[in-house]
């Protein structure tokens, strides 16, 4: 029985316009739009309208990544970032040493210099504030875009020695824009980042070295919303401007998309 190929939709012609068809799809677009002169003159006004745009900003394209988002500068910032925990740290230890019991406590800190709540407070902070940088960018919001996802995927899994996987975030209307390779605490860190139709945009971040697995936890922060948990060795941060009601089935997804890859454990309770 022949395939019967299924009706042309807009999904289809935003993405022959974007060049992602598939090529038996391409056809069937293509004998569409040869029977249908009015959706083919859309594109074709679309196709000037972005030719234009980018003539417009090709200036901008062209001039050399912003100081503030290169790789040094990251990192300058979380070094920063460091010394005024270790300075907190301090000034905490100090007072406890005063008290009749500061000895004790304070042995106790310094045999866990890095307790559990502070490392995922860490990571927390780590993914909100590469959000808070990079999702405003226009011309460089990533390094790799979702075009060239083969080498995205393999250049994050080689650099963070561990596969990476990219969920997709389709069926709740969010699309891969591309990704960025991130300095962190313990090792480089990965970012993926989605939006969808009304430019509203989100980040996967995830980072390796994290032994222990937690269930989901919320946090907020100035008006960035996070959902972060660990699982077999990586942490995961799902960030966006949005209230946490909007962000939860999103994180979900995120989760079961990643607990579907090959060999996964059980997925935790949510």
């Amino acid at each position: 029985m022949s395939r019967i190929d299924p009706p042309v939709g807009e999904d289809d012609l935003q993405a022959y316009f974007d060049g992602r068809l598939a090529a038996d799809r391409r056809a069937t677009v293509e004998r569409y739009l040869n029977d249908h002169p009015t959706a083919a003159d859309d594109l074709a006004r679309d196709g000037a309208a972005l030719a234009e745009l980018r003539s417009r900003l090709a200036f901008k394209a062209a001039e050399p990544i912003p100081a503030r988002l290169r790789v040094s500068s990251i990192r300058a910032g979380l070094r920063g970032q460091r010394l005024a925990r270790l300075r907190s740290v301090a000034a905490v230890c100090a007072w406890l040493a005063l008290g009749g019991i500061g000895g004790w406590l304070a042995s106790g800190l310094l045999a866990s210099p890095q307790p559990e709540p502070v490392r995922v407070a860490r990571m927390a902070d780590d993914a909100i504030a590469a959000y808070r940088t990079f999702v405003v960018e226009v011309v460089h919001p990533v390094e790799v875009r979702a075009d060239e996802q083969a080498h995205l995927v393999g250049w994050l899994s080689k650099r963070l020695r561990t596969p990476i996987d990219v969920p997709d975030l389709t069926s709740l209307g969010y699309r891969l824009m591309g990704g960025r390779l991130l300095p962190g605490h313990t090792g480089p860190a990965a970012m993926l980042m989605y939006d969808d139709d009304a430019g509203t945009r989100l980040t996967l971040y995830v980072k390796t070295d994290e032994i222990e697995e937690t269930a989901f936890q919320f946090v907020e922060k100035d008006g960035v919303s996070a959902f972060l948990w660990r699982d077999r060795g990586l942490g995961y941060v799902v960030s966006a401007a949005t209230p946490r009601e909007a962000l939860m089935p999103i994180a979900r997804l995120v989760h079961d998309e990643l607990e579907r890859r090959p060999g996964a454990a059980p997925p935790n309770q949510l």
